[in-house]
């Protein structure tokens, strides 16, 4: 994987969590006083702690950020309130939203898993804790999931 590939993937990542944190922004102060808002209320801390790993990552390679890969993740969480606006605000709307943010928080243990791969070949890569990293992913995925149950059983 050449550094500019590199960069490339880092950076879609990077948008995929950009649109993930405008999900459960807006979600957060639509749902004021709820368990869910609480929920992603911890959640999105954990997602912007991993958007600034990502980013020095980024910074290590010598890769910028990539505004229009950031922009588009920014519109297309705003399309996506449209399409969710559709299916009526409430226990559908969040069980869209919790299946989308699963793909992602899913998406981000691929990431992991890809890099300690490639890490023996990326100086840059070296020093993460991976192992670490996944297991993270993998009990984000988990919580969410426990929420997309609820929100599954109350939509239907």
């Amino acid at each position: 994987m050449s550094k500019e590939v590199l960069g490339t993937y880092l950076n879609d990542h990077l948008a995929g969590s950009i649109m993930a944190v405008e999900m459960m922004e807006r979600a957060i102060e639509e749902d004021r006083g709820t368990q869910l808002r609480a929920f992603l209320s911890g959640l999105v801390n954990e997602v912007k702690a991993d958007q600034e790993l990502v980013r020095g990552l980024l910074e290590q390679l010598g890769a910028k950020e990539n505004p229009i890969k950031k922009a588009g993740a920014w519109l297309a969480e705003k399309a996506g309130r449209l399409k969710m606006g559709d299916t009526g605000e409430g226990a559908l709307g969040r069980l869209e939203m919790l299946e989308t943010l699963s793909l992602g928080i899913y998406g981000k243990l691929k990431l992991w898993l890809a890099l300690e791969r490639a890490a023996p070949r990326h100086s840059e890569l070296a020093g993460l804790d991976y192992k670490k990293l996944q297991a993270s992913a993998r009990e984000q995925h988990d919580r969410i999931e426990a929420q997309r149950v609820e929100a599954a059983l109350e939509a239907f």
